[in-house]
């Protein structure tokens, strides 16, 4: 399903299928939002009336439907006379449907109804994305002129608060995330129809703003989509396909390693990983020049495009999800894809080490010792330790990118999400100001990231009797910092580098929330795009 953010322009005079207001958890009810007073005003007034008789609250993220017909046919004519207002939010209460998502309580001193500070980001995008799933996930099809027009596309009005540019990309990339559903595999339950979006009232975005929120939107779809994906459907060599058509549509240039090549270049960790299954590995490289550009950030994603642990088994249970263990892989894609449109002055090169990590006649043994790129050895203690192998190899491989800042992503460590829960990823750096700086670029993006060390006491523990270092610690503790741990040994002398652990983050296995659905989130690909336009502005 796709979702569109149309222009004033593009949208003409169609009217809505549905209208989203936005309403505030007042201290004696609901009260209107910023942007649904022509709504209210074409009503007649009535409107908080008619939720409050639907015990609706404001509370941030509760979405109320009302049905205009009743509201029409009970608002008092202004005028005497039997024609409504022809007010812009009069002709959009043609609309069969009103739908009003609460925005919370306004920050303590200030009425959001005033002019001053601006309501949260993260507060109107997850509004707006529960709102536009709200419509989009009825089973009914849109309805036009009051009857079911069996229409594939849900036309849909956003006047939500947006009172400056940051407000208004707000609602729009929430909205967008909010209509995003996945049907490749759907037959006897109808798909959801896809959705267009407009922003009415103050609330209309700049050409500029609207291109970036749409971008975004669609890079966090691919995301989805290649997690959604079974992994029967999306083996390496597929995955690297898709990376050569996004390179191809978005003028990226790109290289794809196979399993030959890999061996001829002695990527040790990848091969290693990948050697169990009928499913070669793949090494993908993408990069994007921009002619201003005076400084090189480099990406790298974990893509096991299915994890079963390899001979280190894992439970049956665990394994269910496991086609998501290349989302940081798909979220490196899906930033590269975002950065091609929005074009930062930054060169950006990103790597996909890509392989299935299954327990075939041929799969990598504990206590074996593989030799990474670049010549360090690794004791292979538990096979299920594998994502760290991968990326050891592209961490390597990018000290001849001369990279000013090196980020890897990956649903890397099952402590992650025991730390810090499935909706905040870990963030470790060798260097304080980078993961600092990483984490406020992923709060501007609106994605949650906090801060973790790299304790040197826990390094020990990979100490190998055979090898230059082991995969795991015999100690459980502090894993996820373990595997940031690991993952430093590789990093290139004297370059700045962050490690993002996704593993809670990455799948959503509990009910859908704001604009995130079920499954797949696309996490960390905006905080990706973030982070190559802070490094061209200096910010990073």
């Amino acid at each position: 399903m796709t979702t569109r953010l149309l222009t004033s322009e593009a949208s003409g005079n169609a009217r809505p299928d549905a209208i989203i207001v936005g309403i505030i958890e007042g201290a004696e009810g609901p009260e209107l939002a910023p942007g649904a007073e022509l709504i209210d005003e074409a009503l007649g007034g009535i409107l908080i009336s008619a939720l409050t008789t639907l015990d609706a609250t404001g509370k941030a993220g509760e979405t109320t439907k009302i049905a205009t017909g009743p509201l029409l046919s009970a608002a008092p004519d202004p005028s005497g006379t039997a024609a409504r207002p022809q007010t812009e939010g009069a002709s959009l209460t043609v609309a069969p449907l009103i739908v009003a998502v609460g925005l919370g309580r306004p920050a303590a001193g200030h009425a959001a109804s005033e002019p001053g500070p601006g309501f949260d980001l993260e507060l109107l995008r997850r509004a707006a994305g529960a709102a536009v799933r709200a419509i989009v996930g009825m089973p009914a099809k849109p309805v036009r002129n009051g009857l079911d027009s069996g229409a594939a596309v849900y036309r849909i009005a956003l006047a939500l608060p947006a009172r400056n540019e940051a407000e208004a990309e707000a609602v729009a990339l929430g909205g967008l995330l909010g209509g995003y559903a996945f049907s490749r595999y759907r037959t006897t339950v109808a798909a959801p129809p896809s959705a267009e979006l407009t922003l009415v009232g103050d609330g209309v975005p700049t050409a500029a703003t609207a291109h970036r929120a749409q971008a975004l939107a669609d890079a966090v779809a691919l995301v989805r989509d290649l997690v959604n994906t079974g992994p029967s459907d999306l083996v390496p060599a597929t995955l690297a396909d898709e990376a050569e058509r996004v390179a191809a549509a978005r003028g990226l240039d790109v290289e794809v390693l196979d399993e030959k090549a890999l061996a001829e270049g002695g990527y040790g960790g990848i091969l290693a990983v990948g050697q169990g299954s009928m499913h070669p590995p793949r090494l993908v490289r993408l990069s994007y020049r921009h002619p201003d550009a005076t400084k090189t950030v480099v990406f790298a994603g974990k893509g096991i495009t299915f994890d079963s642990g390899g001979l280190s088994l894992k439970p049956p249970k665990s394994m269910e999800h496991m086609k998501s263990d290349m989302a940081g892989a798909a979220a490196v894609l899906g930033a590269m894809q975002a950065i091609s449109e929005l074009k930062p002055a930054v060169n950006v090169i990103a790597y996909l080490p890509t392989a299935e990590n299954m327990p075939g006649g041929r799969a990598q043994r504990p206590a074996d010792v593989i030799t990474i790129y670049g010549g360090k050895t690794v004791e292979v203690l538990n096979t299920d330790a594998e994502g760290r192998l991968v990326l050891a190899d592209a961490l390597a491989r990018s000290g001849a990118d001369s990279p000013d800042l090196l980020v890897d992503i990956a649903t890397l460590t099952g402590a992650q999400s025991v730390a810090l829960g499935r909706r905040i990823a870990g963030v470790m750096a060798n260097d304080d100001a980078v993961r600092d700086g990483i984490v406020e670029s992923a709060r501007r993006a609106g994605e949650a990231f906090w801060p973790m060390p790299l304790p040197d006491e826990l390094r020990t523990g990979l100490d190998s009797d055979v090898a230059d270092l082991a995969n795991i610690s015999q100690d459980r503790s502090g894993g996820m910092l373990v595997g940031g741990l690991f993952l430093r040994e590789f990093v290139p002398a004297g370059v700045r580098w962050a490690h993002l652990d996704i593993a809670g983050p990455a799948f959503n296995e509990d009910p859908a929330h704001g604009y995130t659905p079920k499954g797949g989130t696309g996490a960390a690909a905006r905080t990706l795009a973030q982070v190559a336009q802070d490094v061209a502005d200096g910010l990073l």
